[in-house]
């Protein structure tokens, strides 16, 4: 009669169990598909912005397609192959920041480029405007002859002008989108030259002069801080390498260091004094002109 009385309860109790862990499910899960669906918005709203900035034609939700795959199965493989959670976790998370990384050197690149190219079309601009012809012209001229990426700038600040912007505006449009100190002083005398009825293409010809010295200056700079830069290379380096050769030769005796929390927080004081280092020394070699 017990065991007969017993038995509904345990049904039911069971049935309780799985349905409060079918509700607990359906709430994770739906959670989970709010904050991917927060995530994914943020993410093609920035890189849309990053894309225009940089006149990359790319769809971002292609691109957040793709770095959830990456994401996926960078964080299973890695899994799969150490059989730790923490290293997919930590593969996982930078594989999520891979494309911000991206974006950033990229567009480092590309603020590099432009500040190279700079003296050359500042000297185009002003051979026009000593030819007589005016700064709209001289500026076609140089997005028709110049390369990328300073051609297609111009090229935009021409669109912003023919759209019923004045040129001085659109010229500050330029100094905001490209935030290089060369090109604000650029536009800056040019505006005074404006301004003050002074020679517009003798002020060019004096702000190309400028920034090919300052240029040339800082790849002088950029050579003689090579070797410390190289130095933060090998610090930074070395002891990853130091512990991959050790855990090879001696398996058993580093499971300690991978394996418990007394080697997690060691792997975590040397991850700090690391980023530390190279911090310190790329901050001693980075030399503003």
């Amino acid at each position: 009669m017990s065991a007969a009385s017993s038995s509904p309860a345990v049904l039911l109790a069971t049935l309780a169990f799985g349905l409060a862990s079918a509700l607990l499910a359906w709430s994770a899960m739906r959670i989970a598909g709010n904050a991917l669906a927060r995530y994914r918005e943020r993410f093609t709203a920035e890189a849309h912005l990053q894309l225009e900035e940089l006149f990359l034609f790319m769809d971002p939700a292609r691109l957040f397609v793709l770095n959830l795959l990456a994401v996926t199965v960078g964080g299973i493989g890695s899994w799969l192959a150490s059989g730790e959670p923490l290293i997919a976790l930590a593969s996982a998370g930078a594989l999520a920041l891979l494309p911000r990384l991206a974006f950033g050197l990229l567009r480092r690149r590309r603020l590099a480029l432009i500040e190279q190219q700079l003296p050359d079309a500042l000297q185009v601009i002003a051979g026009g405007l000593r030819a007589g012809v005016s700064m709209t012209v001289a500026l076609q001229q140089l997005v028709r002859e110049g390369r990328p990426p300073i051609a297609q700038e111009f090229d935009l600040t021409l669109r912003e002008h023919r759209l019923g912007l004045p040129l001085d505006e659109a010229l500050d449009h330029l100094a905001e989108r490209v935030r290089l100190p060369s090109l604000t002083l650029v536009v800056a005398a040019m505006r005074i030259a404006n301004e003050t009825g002074g020679s517009l293409a003798e002020a060019l010809e004096r702000a190309a002069l400028t920034v090919r010295s300052q240029l040339a200056m800082e790849g002088k700079i950029g050579a003689l801080t090579a070797q410390g830069k190289l130095q933060a290379l090998v610090v930074g380096m070395l002891p990853l390498a130091l512990l991959l050769v050790l855990d090879r030769m001696e398996p058993e005796a580093m499971a300690f260091l991978w394996h418990s929390p007394p080697g997690w927080a060691t792997l975590a004081v040397i991850a700090t004094l690391e980023v530390l280092g190279v911090l310190l020394i790329r901050r001693i070699v980075a030399i503003d002109v």
